[in-house]
């Protein structure tokens, strides 16, 4: 069975585990990789609650529809101390209530109590979230700016190495006017080969001139 077209699943509500497998190296081979899905406009629904685009990334509580235990201006630590007490007496309070009397109406707000506590201790710890946030950036940007540091250091001891050794190579090279010598060819050579045979050429017609009076004498 064929794979349908980007055109045709991009609008389909897929399960995650199908858009994985239809995003594939092929399919993006082949052109037929799957569009993101546009940007969220207005509002959309998440974990069965409707959130806005708007809305702050940690919304306060009381835009929640919860009663705040701590006031606006608070230490985070002490209030999650304080909550994780109250936390622990209202749950003991709980547990007398299920042994004395389990049919108790207290039992129903017990639980919402301990519901709101632990709704508080969640939000407390969600406001951490973006100085987590940016502590572990500032780590991250620390590492990569010490490896870059430490690569750095490495590039910069092979390259006084390639330079000792561009050093040393011109070092041992031969002065340039013995060189020069060594490469001379010697001009006197060849003053003497020429010399050589001009003296050749001049014994030559001699020895002509000598045969041809030699020839002329003994004809008379």
């Amino acid at each position: 069975m064929a794979a349908p077209e980007a055109s045709q699943v991009s609008s389909l509500p897929l399960p995650p585990m199908q858009y994985i497998q239809l995003y594939s190296e092929e399919n993006i081979r082949r052109g037929r990789n799957l569009r993101p899905p546009p940007p969220i406009q207005d509002t959309y629904s998440m974990f069965g609650n409707a959130f806005s685009a708007d809305d702050l990334i940690i919304r306060p509580l009381e835009s929640q529809g919860f009663k705040r235990l701590y006031p606006q201006h608070f230490d985070r630590r002490r209030e999650l101390r304080k909550l994780n007490h109250s936390l622990l007496v209202n749950f003991l309070d709980m547990l007398d209530l299920l042994v004395l009397c389990p049919d108790s109406p207290r039992r129903a707000e017990k639980v919402e109590d301990l519901n709101l506590l632990f709704i508080h201790i969640h939000h407390l710890l969600n406001e951490f979230r973006p100085h987590q946030a940016r502590e572990t950036l500032r780590v991250m940007m620390e590492l990569q700016k010490r490896q870059r540091i430490e690569t750095a250091a490495r590039f910069q001891k092979h390259l006084d190495k390639v330079h000792e050794l561009l050093q040393q190579a011109l070092h041992n090279l031969p002065d340039s006017s013995e060189a020069d010598s060594k490469l001379m060819i010697p001009t006197e050579a060849f003053e003497d080969m020429d010399t050589s045979s001009d003296n050749k050429k001049d014994s030559d017609a001699v020895d002509i001139l000598d045969r041809l009076m030699c020839d002329i004498v003994d004809k008379l």
